[in-house]
């Protein structure tokens, strides 16, 4: 990003040096007025003096133009060079924050504390509490314990834990309802899907430390 910027400052910068250094300048015209003077003393015409008197006018008022016009030019070139610069940030910051969001899809959420408080229907993780329903919490529990025990749950298995049913008379569209109800009651659709990960025909699992999790 550093060389970046410093590649548009210079580019900006030669280019206002060469615009500045090939306009003319702007006491070219006052300077012809004056040779037209000095070479032609002869002249003193009451018509030819006033001739000369407004050429010199439109000198100085052709120096005041281009003095403007090279102000106009220099804020011009600023406000493009801090245009450009904040364009570059713009897309490195982009850039990283895309790199951000890879490395949390690949390795899901940095957790370092989570707490499920079954008193209060709380889950806290890190340090932001969410407010979930009794059956979220207990799909939460369910999972956090298997967590614990290095295992993997089916979306049937969830469901028979959490009703006392066997297994096998348990749906495994039942399971995969809970774990949705759970990862809206997140409240966000990608931490949810991050933290309670699915793998493919083999079921649900929290993707966390099982060292960080803590119920009360």
């Amino acid at each position: 990003m550093a060389l970046g910027i410093a590649a548009i400052v210079a580019i900006l910068v030669v280019a206002g040096v060469l615009l500045m250094l090939t306009l003319p300048d702007a006491n070219a015209f006052n300077d012809r007025v004056a040779r037209i003077f000095v070479e032609n003393d002869d002249l003193a015409g009451q018509a030819e003096i006033r001739l000369l008197e407004i050429l010199a006018q439109s000198g100085t008022a052709f120096s005041e133009t281009l003095a403007s016009y090279r102000m106009v030019i220099f804020v011009l070139l600023v406000f493009a060079t801090a245009m450009l610069v904040a364009a570059l940030v713009c897309l490195v910051l982009l850039a990283v924050l895309n790199r951000r969001m890879a490395r949390i899809e690949r390795s899901g959420i940095e957790v370092s504390s989570l707490i499920i408080s079954r008193e209060e229907n709380t889950v806290y993780l890190n340090t932001m509490g969410f407010k979930l329903t009794e059956a979220m919490i207990e799909t939460l529990a369910v999972l956090a314990e298997a967590r614990l025990d290095d295992e993997m749950l089916t979306g049937a298995e969830i469901e028979a834990m959490i009703s006392g049913r066997d297994p096998s008379d348990c749906d495994e569209a039942s399971g995969a309802t809970r774990i949705k109800r759970l990862r809206d009651g997140l409240g966000n659709q990608m931490v949810g899907a991050l933290l309670v990960k699915t793998i493919a025909r083999r079921g649900y699992v929290l993707a966390i430390d099982k060292n960080v999790i803590e119920m009360v």
